[in-house]
């Protein structure tokens, strides 16, 4: 069976998410993007997890759903470990997928004697990360343990400010129990894959949501059983009859790829950190070095390589975004919410539209703007200027930046 998922989401007991974060807001997103399994999130929170209990029901083994629910539900939680090794303090999200309630109790008893798991649904332990893997495995080796958006500057395995250069640095003789890691928005696999670490796991790609909208951001496809067992057996061997690709954001649109200075709007390339010896040309702070040149320090392949059996990917653009960026305008506005609308009634899903719906469909049913902006889009021939230091990267999808008003743009608002 033929699926699409995304593990890595926040509830609203999470920090600086939606207070619509629920299970029912979450289901409806789920239905209009064609996410058919997503992450419960934050199953360690106490008030979350008893919702989790109450509202979810089993469905195939290892997956859940709301009473006459669509959607699918893994149980899943993100721990942000800080702790000191080697000198250095260490910032690392880890992403952890279990098999059942009972095996979260557990999970959750054992942490909760470490930290406050009340104090945010992402729970900050000041715990080593190879500590946090042993406890996990503890209670069940049917859990996967999977390092987050890995490049991230603050929260990334390798990333710049709080990072490892490798994941035996890390996780030592744990390593081994590491099957996959997680691209991140401002990353991509090609860019990814020519790290030597990288390329012993697999590559996953989820929203890393903190609303219902944010979902689907970044997704996994999957050919096979629908449970549990099957999910993590794809992604542990990284069969490519059985894991068949991810969907991944643009890198450039991310907010850590180049590097950068956000309060001077400082933003540069590699080669202009080089110029600059890594100091802010304007206040004359070290910058934030982006996913960009951390990529170029870690690799030992050249640009372009690509692995054997590598599991392939397609880069998109929420479609809100597009309409936003074709009519000029904020992606909350009604005018995009309307035509937004208009395009799932007819088609079914954000995914289905972006992905598979015919060129010549979507002209003759929306405006004719938009059927050219997906087909460029589709063929990589967009421009976007790259996100940097927690600024997220800006899409221009006529390349030549000189869009012509929108045929009917009025009757829009």
């Amino acid at each position: 069976m033929k699926f699409i998922a995304d593990f890595h989401i926040h509830s609203k007991y999470s920090r600086a998410t939606s207070p619509q974060s629920d299970l029912e807001h979450l289901e409806e997103q789920a239905v209009i993007k064609g996410i058919d399994v997503l992450g419960t999130g934050d199953f360690t929170h106490p008030e979350w997890f008893k919702n989790l209990k109450e509202k979810l029901e089993p469905a195939e083994p290892g997956l859940f759903r709301l009473k006459n629910g669509k959607t699918r539900f893994i149980l899943t939680s993100e721990i942000s470990c800080i702790y000191s090794k080697n000198g250095k303090v260490r910032k690392i999200h880890i992403l952890i997928l279990a098999p059942d309630f009972e095996t979260v109790e557990k999970i959750n008893t054992k942490l909760s004697w470490i930290g406050n798991l009340k104090s945010d649904g992402r729970p900050i332990l000041g715990l080593d990360a190879k500590e946090l893997v042993k406890i996990i495995l503890s209670v069940s080796s049917d859990c996967l343990i999977i390092p987050a958006h890995v490049m991230t500057p603050w929260f990334g395995l390798f990333g710049s400010k709080s990072g490892f250069d490798s994941l035996e640095e890390c996780f030592e003789d744990y390593s081994k129990y590491i099957f996959a890691m997680e691209t991140g928005l401002s990353a991509d696999p090609k860019m990814l894959w020519r790290m030597p670490d990288v390329r012993k796991v697999t590559l996953i790609s989820n929203s890393d949501a903190h609303s219902p909208a944010k979902i689907g951001r970044e997704v996994n496809v999957f050919d096979t059983e629908l449970n549990y067992s099957e999910i993590i057996e794809a992604i542990k061997s990284g069969d490519l009859k059985k894991f068949l690709y991810t969907i991944e954001f643009f890198p450039q649109q991310g907010k850590y790829y180049y590097d950068g200075h956000r309060k001077c709007e400082v933003s540069c390339s590699p080669q202009e950190t080089k110029k600059y010896n890594g100091i802010c040309p304007v206040c004359g702070r070290p910058l934030t070095i982006g996913v960009l040149t951390r990529v170029e320090e870690l690799a030992d392949k050249p640009k372009g390589f690509r692995p054997e059996n590598a599991i392939p990917f397609k880069s998109l653009i929420p479609l809100k975004e597009i309409i936003a960026d074709l009519l000029k305008v904020g992606v909350g506005t009604k005018g995009v919410e309307k035509e937004y609308k208009n395009l799932i009634e007819k088609f079914g899903s954000e995914i289905n539209i972006l992905l598979n719906t015919p060129a010549s469909d979507l002209k003759e049913t929306s405006l004719p703007e938009i059927s050219e902006a997906i087909s460029r889009l589709r063929k990589g021939e967009i421009h976007i200027d790259p996100g940097y230091d927690g600024e997220y990267g800006k899409i221009d999808i006529f390349s030549n930046g000189k869009k012509k008003k929108p045929s009917g743009q009025k009757n829009l608002f």
